[in-house]
């Protein structure tokens, strides 16, 4: 008897999969933006690295603040209309850059930031759950991972983008804050008609597929002995898979905070071309998720979850110790690894949670705050020496190795 294999989606959600899939492109643009922005801000209002993280704190710290309001919205009003608020939140923040930009103050740029920021944890917390439900639970794992696949994409354009118009134009302009301000206006326009085209698109009613897996389980007519439906926090992999989220996203912003940095001092490059090579080692990232979501056809993703965290700390141990192009390769090498991360354990951790998945989501979520703390611990680092600063994401994916070495079952 030959087991017939789940579809990818239904017909129905194409047009609905198209719009979902293009979000996560919309947040890596302004994700990796960000760290040009910080770059930027070194230089133009002379701040020190270690504060110049504090941009990833204004980004990343909004998850924390957002990631359940959001999902109380998204589990009052539903998908659509998280998605709108997402957007919404989006294009305001980035047209507040216009006052700010005029202000000349870092502290209001964070201010709009983080308005931006809670938008993107919104559309996050709504994005990741829409993808699962558009079909099969267990083809869950190569949606979210295709999806992501096109945030890797955002992550290639929005380094270009802001190494074009923002760092190429420094030191030629008398607005200092010019091109910021211009940039985000643009974005923040972009976003706001997006946000008007898709408040027409017709979404098509969805069922929750983490839900109806886990309904039809407990009603299986050979079950004498049915269990109590657990608590969302009774869920062990869900609780490590936040914890793993926090540390992944950790790693991932003091990484990507520093990048250029590290391509100016180590490397003697100038900023707008550590921005480019920034830029390919988001497209090597896109790779990655690509490659990932075929391998998982016969990888489990658990185990490529392991494989490729055990290959990053074997990297950041090659960056540190400064060996010019290899170090510099390894460094760009770090994004290729780190690509399937997020998704995998996003999905691994809404596996079989029944009507605790969208509440889940924004917790796990809310791990992405991890993202707001590591870049100023290595920046006080890197301060002194930008290379031995890498050092420090190791800890984070000795905890990702064990999340997908074990850590990940559902009981």
């Amino acid at each position: 008897m030959i087991e017939n294999k789940p579809a990818f989606t239904d017909r129905k959600f194409i047009l609905t999969l198209v719009f979902v899939t293009s979000l996560f492109m919309l947040w890596g643009i302004a994700i990796t933006m960000g760290d040009v922005l910080n770059r930027h801000f070194q230089n133009v209002l002379h701040i020190s690295k270690s504060r110049s993280a504090l941009v990833q704190f204004s980004i990343f710290g909004a998850y924390a603040i957002m990631g359940i309001p959001a999902g109380l919205f998204m589990k009052r009003f539903g998908y659509k209309s998280g998605v709108l608020l997402g957007l919404s939140l989006y294009a305001s923040g980035a047209l507040l850059f216009v006052p700010a930009a005029n202000a000349e103050s870092f502290t209001f740029f964070r201010v709009a930031l983080f308005i931006l920021a809670c938008g993107l944890a919104t559309l996050e917390t709504t994005a990741h759950p829409f993808m699962a439900a558009l079909g099969d639970q267990r083809t869950s794992d190569q949606r979210i991972n295709f999806a992501q696949s096109f945030n890797g994409l955002g992550a290639v354009v929005g380094p270009i983008i802001g190494s074009y118009f923002i760092l190429r134009g420094e030191g030629h302009e008398t607005d200092i804050l010019g091109s910021v301000k211009a940039l985000y206006i643009v974005i923040g326009s972009v976003i706001a008609s997006i946000a008007i085209a898709f408040a027409f698109v017709k979404v098509p009613t969805v069922i929750e597929p983490h839900s109806v897996a886990l309904d039809t389980y407990a009603a299986a007519p050979d079950t004498e002995d049915k269990q109590p439906i657990k608590k969302l926090f009774h869920h062990k992999h869900f609780i490590w898979a936040a914890i793993a989220q926090f540390f992944n996203v950790a790693a991932q912003g003091g990484t990507w905070a520093f990048f250029i940095n590290y391509g100016h001092e180590k490397m003697n490059l100038t900023d707008e071309r550590a921005g480019y090579f920034f830029a390919f080692s988001m497209v090597m990232m896109m790779a990655g998720r690509f490659l990932g979501t075929f391998l998982m056809r016969f990888f489990a993703p658990n185990k490529l979850l392991a494989t490729f965290a055990l290959a990053n700390i074997l990297m950041c141990i090659v960056i540190a110790q400064s060996f010019g192009w290899p170090s510099f390769v390894a460094l760009i090498m770090l994004n290729f690894f780190f690509s399937i991360m997020y998704p995998t354990i996003f999905s691994l951790g809404l596996k079989d949670l029944g009507n605790h998945t969208q509440q889940a989501s924004s917790f796990i979520v809310m791990g992405v705050v991890g993202g707001a703390f590591f870049p100023p611990l290595m920046g006080l680092i890197a301060n002194h020496d930008i290379a031995t600063a890498y050092y420090l994401p190791i800890i984070c994916y000795l905890v990702i190795f064990l999340f997908g070495y074990k850590l990940y079952k559902a009981k």
